[in-house]
């Protein structure tokens, strides 16, 4: 068994049989977060790049709980000046953690830590799980690549749709083509005024336009995976 719950913004918590994991941990000033930094205590913590909306709360948290930080190789040493246990990876590789394999995928973002220091390339997660493989895309432009990611085999795809600075709704239903996962989950949408959507009309055009079931998932719902 696996949970997957939608923490606001991008952030995500999986949490499996032995161990939880947190994806972008933008938990204090997000505006829509339900819980607090002091409400997690991840084994791991995935990030995805370095703005402040993404690396959130991952330093604090980290040093709480002892937590691996992964990120890319340029995010990884910067943890590691600050006394947090890190994994650095890059784009295409791929590791074996206690809870499954992870492969670095390309993003098409920015990645400035909150600091101003050169935090690297973006990036986006496949995390390939005992009960499924789950794709967190990060802040991205749509790619063709997508469609090679697909072919690995997705069966939960975590896609931004909230335009202005990711893709919006249409690239993220043409990236949900590419992807060909069994289904989707919108995040990085109505965080703020430049990133409201309407997600339930997304949901409508991947109905329509995929194979995928699109799950919209409010602030604090969870979404199961089993095998």
């Amino acid at each position: 068994m696996a949970r997957l719950t939608f923490l606001g913004h991008s952030c995500f918590e999986i949490v499996t049989d032995e161990h939880t994991l947190l994806i972008d941990p933008f938990l204090t000033g997000n505006p829509v977060a339900n819980r607090t930094a002091d409400d997690c205590s991840p084994d791991f913590i995935l990030l995805t790049h370095g703005h402040a909306d993404h690396v959130g709360d991952a330093v604090a948290i980290a040093q709480r709980t002892g937590a691996t930080v992964l990120a890319n190789y340029e995010i990884s040493e910067w943890l590691t000046r600050q006394g947090v246990k890190s994994h650095g990876m890059q784009m295409g590789g791929e590791f074996s953690f206690p809870f499954g394999r992870v492969k670095m995928t390309i993003a098409f973002h920015g990645s400035q830590l909150p600091d101003g220091s050169e935090g690297g390339n973006p990036a986006g997660f496949l995390i390939k799980l005992p009960t499924g493989t789950i794709y967190h895309a990060g802040d991205t432009a749509l790619f063709s690549d997508m469609r090679l990611y697909g072919e690995e085999g997705i069966d939960v795809a975590i896609l931004p749709i909230g335009d202005n600075y990711t893709m919006g709704p249409g690239d993220a239903v043409r990236a949900t083509k590419f992807l060909e996962p069994r289904q989707v989950v919108p995040c990085h949408f109505n965080t703020w005024p430049p990133i409201a959507q309407d997600a339930q009309a997304w949901a409508h055009e991947v109905r329509t336009q995929t194979t995928a079931e699109p799950v919209v998932l409010a602030v604090g719902d969870s979404l199961e995976l089993s095998s």
